[in-house]
């Protein structure tokens, strides 16, 4: 799953949510834009908050709540709840599990 934020119309930090399907990875992938736009943009649309430069906070209710919809996969909500376990083990957690650690890399259409 990747969590976008690319340039919008006006200039305005679009956030998206896409391959929601894929849940062995997840990462946040950033356009060409400042890490306060980034930041403000997660922010704005409740899915989390940029940490630095390189890590991003994704809210896990907020991305449940924004993926979903989309997936196709019968088995998607067991799948999800795997991948946050997982992360959890991990360590990849913040806010007491709340948040899953990410990592950013820049978008394709950058």
């Amino acid at each position: 799953m990747i969590v976008e934020v690319i340039g919008g119309a006006d200039e305005v930090p679009e956030v998206r949510v896409a391959d929601v399907d894929d849940l062995a990875r997840l990462h946040l992938a950033v356009g060409a834009l400042t890490d306060e736009d980034v930041d403000r943009a997660l922010r704005e649309a409740g899915l989390g908050r940029l940490t630095e430069g390189d890590t991003g906070l994704l809210d896990v209710a907020a991305l449940r709540a924004a993926a979903e919809p989309q997936a196709t996969a019968d088995d998607w909500a067991q799948r999800f709840d795997g991948m946050v376990e997982q992360a959890g083990a991990k360590g990849w957690t913040a806010d007491d599990g709340a948040s899953l650690q990410v990592h950013v890399e820049p978008a394709a259409s950058a």
